[in-house]
């Protein structure tokens, strides 16, 4: 009835003494996510009430238990759900090239509840803004590690003639190095922590007219915000000591975002800065940029958060943190390309209480 999703992934239990089929329990994880489903006890109920409807656990008289479920996320190599996620996601993508690969990292909050700061589990994600794809997952300890974790994930990619955009962590000379070694493209974000480039990029505005400028309004959740844009090329940064250290360097970016808020009327005003090998003539391109970039955590970092609930879960033990955030962006790609007018939560709520309407969404995307 449903294709064999996880059917490709090896199954390294002793032989003889698991019960259920691996591809059936990791289907029954996955639809329990797709039909609102938080943890093990609802994939467990999930199991026993709603599985042979499916066509799943008909060789079985008994149901698997939340143990069960446990013990199959602590022990599944991540990389097999990866690679099923990123394989059944090429349908929708052909290639990478002139794509925007946002990479960010996430911090999993449940996993450690005594962590404070920078502590605890991340996850460093990349994903296509325009396509609403994840690409590649990265799993670290702390915060600080994810320098390393930028290498590690471009090392996975294939980002020839993409443009990968990364926030300020990851503006450090070697990713920049890394990603024009692939034949890929940079727009990295400058704050303090390259204190020396990013003082030389506001230097550079103050004293140079810009090349070009773009102008864009937003109206929403009370508030307008005016987003500026202006670029210059990289050769107006006085300090070519500083300059040189950057790969490839050409352009220099500065976004003004100017927030008013609509009840009280108070406005803000803030900068940031970029920087990128590439040379467009045109404001409005690398406005476009940072818009995508921003679009990871609308697009799936909130999607996991509220309509998963990811942000909650206390999950730790083994790969289990890892796989199940795999198996929730799985479900969230599913239910976000099925074809009708519903929101995300909505398509969830209604994939509760309608068989047909699952198997529909889950038969539409082509696994």
């Amino acid at each position: 009835m449903l294709p064999k999703i996880f059917e490709s992934i090896a199954d390294h239990r002793v032989t003889g003494r698991c019960t259920y089929v691996l591809n059936e329990l990791l289907t029954i994880a996955l639809l329990t996510y797709i039909c609102n489903g938080e943890d093990y006890t609802d994939m467990a109920e999930f199991a026993e009430l709603r599985a042979r409807d499916f066509g799943l656990l008909l060789e079985n008289e008994t149901s698997p238990s939340p143990d069960t479920f446990e013990r199959l996320m602590a022990a599944v190599n991540p990389l097999e759900i990866e690679r099923c996620l990123i394989e059944s996601g090429k349908q929708f993508l052909s290639s990478l090239a002139e794509k925007q690969i946002v990479i960010d990292g996430k911090k999993l909050r449940g996993a450690n509840p005594t962590a404070k700061g920078t502590n605890g589990d991340y996850i460093l994600n990349a994903f296509i803004s325009e396509n609403h794809l994840l690409i590649g997952q990265v799993a670290l300890k702390d915060k600080e590690n994810e320098i390393p974790a930028y290498q590690t994930m471009l090392d996975k990619l294939d980002i020839s003639e993409a443009i990968v955009s990364i926030d300020a962590m990851g503006c450090q000379v070697a990713v920049a190095e890394k990603i024009r070694e692939k034949d890929g493209h940079y727009f990295l974000a400058v704050k303090d922590n390259q204190k020396l480039l990013h003082d030389a990029i506001i230097d550079a505005f103050k004293l140079n007219p810009a090349i070009d400028t773009a102008t864009e309004m937003e109206s929403d959740h009370g508030r307008i915000e005016t987003r500026t844009c202006r670029i210059l090329l990289a050769d107006k940064i006085w300090d070519e000591e500083v300059k040189s250290k950057w790969k490839d360097l050409t352009t220099i970016i500065e976004l003004e975002s100017e927030v008013t808020q609509k009840k009280t009327g108070e406005t803000t005003v803030f900068k940031r800065y970029y920087i990128s090998d590439e040379y467009f003539p045109k404001a409005a391109y690398y406005n476009m940029l940072a818009r995508g970039h921003w679009s990871i955590e609308n697009l799936l970092h909130w999607h996991l958060d509220v309509t998963f609930l990811e942000d909650a879960s206390r999950v730790r033990k083994g790969n289990a943190a890892q796989n199940l955030s795999l198996i929730r962006k799985l479900a969230l790609q599913v239910v976000k390309k099925y074809n009708d007018k519903r929101s995300v939560k909505k398509r969830l709520f209604r994939a509760s209480l309608n068989r047909e309407y699952v198997i529909d969404m889950v038969m539409a995307y082509k696994f």
